[in-house]
């Protein structure tokens, strides 16, 4: 039977919503800037957290699957709220370094961890066969927040021509999220195995899963352009920056109030388009073959355009280069979610997602530090183009050489 839209669906989606109520997202790279930091310190921020969900991830993922997903949650948005403090507060890159690392903990004890409860929930209610659509709307919610939150970021930034108050006011939706996790019924906090003495049978379920050729595909595909979307995905705020100061309006005001304000709103509809493109997921799965590999293949050649158009000036241009890859990221998620979730059992699903995120994280540190070497020294446009132009040859070599999905 179809899936029914039942009060625990719509927690679900409420906490996807709140969890990506991050006032802050966008303008993080712009704050970082303003407090003086280089294009190559940023970088080796980025880096450093995703070294540190590197170390953490397939252990919290572990610990999730063995002693419960709910408390590995709520640890994870103690984090999260400790790293805005942190944000908040941050002076020098020491200060930075130490809230970035407390955001990789908290990064680490959540990945997968949700993901895993709702699978687990579909199989209870089985619903298994909905999976791409049913994640892909709960998934769209949590887009929806971030339009909300970009929004509401904007008029703050408009309002008082400051990026810090942003980090303090991300803390109460995080706060709603620990008691909207608690809420959660008990039989969503294990996978299926409750004793301790699981955890070397879980280990060894998941060196089995990995060993799947079928598996390390679909993790490596995932992978491979979560990774470029999260080290590239900051890199929009300066041509939201240079769009903004284009445009003929709100000419009498700082410029602080006036990019805040019109970021803010490029922001809120790009995630309303991320959104539908999560929604509309499990519809286009359905009708186009292949359509992790050609989503894969067209996030990478417009990260080749925005970088050339960024590189001579057309900001108008570069910008839907760049919002393509976020669409395209919010196609891909759900797809590849849904096949994993079909090729691996629900008793190590959260530990296998987590090792997919471990190899992203690898991906991302290393990609963080390289395009914001590249952007110092050659600026943005160049820096885009060489990463993406390697990705897509690679990307293309490995679907020919059928490595990849």
């Amino acid at each position: 039977m179809a899936y029914q839209k039942d009060q625990q669906y719509y927690k679900f989606c409420f906490y996807g919503f709140l969890k990506n109520l991050r006032f802050f997202d966008a303008f993080l790279l712009l704050y970082l800037k303003q407090k003086g930091l280089s294009y190559t310190e940023i970088g080796s921020l980025y880096a450093i957290r995703e070294i540190v969900i590197n170390l953490s991830e397939v252990p919290a993922g572990i610990l999730a699957d063995t002693f419960g997903r709910k408390k590995a949650l709520m640890m994870s948005f103690l984090g999260y709220i400790t790293s805005f403090l942190l944000f908040y507060a941050g002076t020098s890159y020491q200060i930075f370094l130490l809230g970035f690392i407390c955001y990789g903990i908290a990064d680490a004890l959540r990945s997968g961890t949700h993901k895993g409860m709702i699978m687990k929930y579909l199989k209870l209610k089985g619903w298994e066969k909905d999976k791409i659509t049913y994640y892909g709307h709960t998934r769209a919610c949590s887009q929806r927040g971030s339009a909300l939150s970009a929004l509401i970021a904007g008029l703050i930034v408009y309002a008082t021509g400051d990026y810090q108050k942003i980090f303090l006011l991300s803390i109460v939706p995080y706060l709603l999220n620990l008691i909207l996790i608690w809420s959660y019924p008990a039989i969503l906090d294990f996978s299926g195995h409750k004793q301790k003495k699981h955890l070397k049978k879980n280990i060894l379920a998941l060196w089995q899963a990995l060993k799947n050729p079928k598996v390390l595909s679909i993790v490596h595909s995932s992978a491979v352009f979560t990774a470029y979307q999260k080290a590239t995905k900051d890199y929009i705020q300066p041509v939201m920056k240079k769009v903004a100061l284009t445009l003929p309006v709100l000419t009498g005001l700082l410029m602080n109030k006036k990019t805040g304000l019109i970021i803010g709103l490029l922001y809120t509809i790009l995630y309303l388009l991320t959104a539908t493109a999560s929604a509309y997921a499990g519809y286009l799965a359905k009708r186009i073959n292949n359509l992790s590999y050609k989503t894969l293949i067209t996030g990478f050649i417009l990260g080749i355009l925005g970088g050339y158009f960024f590189h001579w000036q057309r900001w108008w241009f570069a910008l839907m280069a760049f919002a393509g890859i976020y669409i395209m990221q919010s196609l891909r998620k759900p797809v590849l979610t849904g096949h994993l979730a079909e090729t691996v059992p629900n008793e190590i699903l959260t530990s296998v997602l987590s090792a997919e995120s471990l190899y992203r994280t690898l991906l991302t540190s290393v990609l963080a530090v390289f395009l914001g070497f590249l952007t110092d020294r050659y600026g943005l446009g160049i820096a885009f183009i060489w990463t993406s132009g390697v990705l897509l040859v690679i990307s293309i070599w490995l679907h020919f050489k059928k490595l990849d999905v």
